[in-house]
């Protein structure tokens, strides 16, 4: 006779949502971890560009907890990285779950609090949504438990929580947050100024004006609307993951936005019951007579999940329903439980920041000035904007942020770019597509502002070019390594910069009468 908690009302008709979630989690997961492993020690590692020594100056572990808080070295964060790369491939295959529940348990938790890790002491670089999106299914991948056992059911639904929130956040900011979304002109403007354009942007840009009209209202159904249907029985559910698989799908098509739109579709793979996919999927599903019970000690653990996350959605239930509500927070240290939103405003100019050096040792209104390529973002003209999505370009992204404002003031990262690039710092290096000086770096380097635009198609046909563009402005510099205001910045960013072997007044006076930097 089975125990008396064998019988338990948390369902066994989510099998094939609980593989969907795992798989495509555990995929998320290294793609994440694939990136921190490349990019996170030149952005805030040691020496990165937010060095990881601010993280641990200005927050008390409580508030942001990592394990690089006390591990703070480049060798603990390139541990950390790959070995959440190996985790998160072996829970791609499914290993950990061979080994049954108290395995299965350990490695995810291990992979969720690895990647926490990550975000809170990635700073800027980490201020993502989709970041702390990753931590909240990522912990309740915790509770899903191996394939033997019973989908529990409770997890399944706490995940469709989560795609509500997603989805219906992003589409309340943006009735908030701009007119044009209330006019249904927002994607007349959006596939140009995108942080960061795919190979199908251009195209989609040039649609007629009329279906851009039918796509923002489209839009507004699908984040408004169909998210409460979430809730509903196997088919309605079904129908409105389908809604969602699809609006991020066109998403994924003509954008490059991280993994923001697959772990959105990920997510909706909660939506689809075992009996909705039946004759679909070819494979057979397990009955859920074939499954064992969940243990007690798992059934109690996920009844205090739910405890938790109800608790915890109090103030991103508040902030949704504000009419100040912000966009893309979480409200726990752990990021539990969090808020969010994307693109509640659209920018109607695509401003581009070009960074470019020389080596001439004097700066003269005669100088020839060479261009750093970036993988992902805007440059030149001519090149098909890439697709990179669902692989991060953190670096790319900071750039777009930047070019928006005419200094930079707000992004201080930047200026201490700059200076690794003018030292030869391999880190900084290896987050460009092209490096113009590959032996010897430059003597001085500057940051010109520009504006893009999509070219049309007989200006595309004729020059070759997908961009047009005209230059605005001097963004910063020019600047040598050397450079007394240039130093003062750094130094007021709590860098250390070696002092000048000479005095280049001459030099001096020529990047004041050019540049005029402060």
């Amino acid at each position: 006779m089975a125990p008396w908690y064998a019988w338990t009302p948390w369902g066994g008709e989510f099998w094939v949502a609980r593989l969907l979630l795992q798989r495509g989690i555990a995929l998320t997961y290294l793609v994440g971890f694939l990136v921190a492993a490349r990019q996170f020690r030149p952005l805030a590692g040691e020496d990165g560009l937010l060095p990881l020594g601010q993280y641990v100056e200005r927050y008390e572990f409580r508030q942001k907890p990592s394990l690089f808080y006390f591990l703070d070295s480049d060798r603990a964060l390139a541990a950390g990285a790959w070995l959440g790369v190996v985790l998160a491939a072996l829970a791609l295959v499914g290993i950990p779950g061979r080994f049954g529940t108290p395995v299965y348990v350990f490695v995810w938790t291990v992979m969720w609090g690895l990647y926490l890790s990550f975000v809170n002491a990635g700073q800027t670089f980490y201020g993502f949504g989709w970041e702390s999106m990753l931590c909240e299914a990522g912990f309740l991948a915790i509770f899903l438990g191996a394939p033997d056992l019973i989908a529990p059911a409770v997890v399944i639904y706490l995940f469709r929580w989560v795609e509500f929130r997603n989805m219906l956040g992003a589409g309340l900011i943006k009735i908030r947050g701009d007119d044009c979304w209330r006019e249904l002109t927002c994607m007349d403007y959006h596939y140009e100024t995108q942080p960061m354009p795919n190979p199908l942007s251009w195209v989609a840009h040039r649609l007629p004006d009329r279906f851009h009209r039918v796509e923002v209202l489209g839009n507004h159904v699908v984040e408004l609307a169909v998210p409460f249907f979430y809730f509903g029985p196997p088919r309605v559910a079904a129908a409105a993951g389908v809604a969602t698989v699809g609006f991020h799908l066109w998403l994924m098509l003509t954008g490059n936005f991280a993994f923001l739109s697959f772990l959105s579709i990920v997510l909706a793979g909660s939506l689809f019951a075992d009996v909705v996919l039946a004759g679909v999927i070819p494979f057979s599903v397990p009955a859920a007579g074939s499954l064992a019970p969940l243990p007690l000690w798992y059934q109690v653990a996920v009844a205090g999940l739910a405890v938790l996350v109800a608790a915890l959605s109090y103030y991103p239930v508040r902030n949704m329903i504000s009419s100040t509500q912000a966009m893309n927070r979480a409200f726990d240290p752990l990021n539990l439980v969090n808020t969010y939103g994307a693109f509640g405003s659209i920018t109607r100019d695509r401003f581009e920041l070009v960074v470019q050096g020389t080596d001439d040792a004097v700066v003269t209104d005669d100088t020839e000035w060479e261009t750093y390529e970036f993988p992902g973002k805007p440059t030149d003209p001519e090149r098909l904007p890439p697709q990179w999505a669902p692989y991060h370009l953190r670096l790319d992204w900071q750039l777009w942020f930047a070019a928006m404002s005419p200094s930079p003031a707000r992004h201080p990262w930047f200026v201490h770019f700059l200076a690794k690039l003018l030292a030869g710092d391999d880190g900084a290096r290896s987050l460009l597509r092209t490096d113009p000086f590959p032996d010897d770096p430059p003597k001085h380097v500057r940051a010109l502002r520009y504006r893009y635009g999509f070219t049309s198609f007989g200006e595309l046909r004729e020059s070759g070019r997908w961009w047009s563009r005209e230059r605005v402005g001097i963004y910063y510099g020019p600047v040598s390594l050397d450079d007394s205001r240039f130093r003062l910045t750094l130094q007021r960013q709590g860098w250390e910069v070696p002092e000048p072997e000479g005095n280049e007044s001459e030099e001096r006076e020529v990047i004041a009468r050019i540049a005029g930097t402060e």
